[in-house]
């Protein structure tokens, strides 16, 4: 299902955090705003565009990357069926938008992630 909402940046780590990588990523960069993580493989991909960006450490396929005004980040999952994402609008701010599995929207409430809209399509 198409969906779009407004939500921080925090709230998109952690989404990102309990979808890709619970049991592999240090509490020490999940818990600090400064560091968010990548996957650079194109099935199950997670791509950050920012002002600033430096590779800190790999740990198995996730690249922990130190950050400075996050612009937007792109997630696609392993499956196929999810394409997110999501674009700054004001300081840590932001819209999320794409499809999304039904597990897609379970991990995006357990984020914290809330007022999620469902995009009708149009039928012609």
């Amino acid at each position: 299902m198409k969906i779009e909402v407004y939500c921080t940046l925090e709230e998109v780590k952690r989404f990102l955090i309990e979808s890709t990588c619970k049991n592999k990523l240090p509490p020490k960069y999940a818990g600090d705003k400064r560091y968010l993580f990548e996957r650079r493989q194109e099935v199950g991909k997670v791509y950050v565009e920012a002002e600033y960006k430096r590779d800190v450490e790999e740990i198995e396929d996730i690249t922990v990357i130190e950050v400075q005004n996050v612009l937007g980040i792109t997630y696609r999952s392993r499956s196929g069926r999810t394409n997110l994402i999501w674009r700054q609008i004001y300081g840590e701010l932001g819209k999320l938008e794409g499809e999304a599995s039904g597990n897609t929207i379970v991990n995006l409430l357990e984020a914290g992630i809330r007022n999620i809209r469902v995009v009708k399509e149009d039928r012609k």
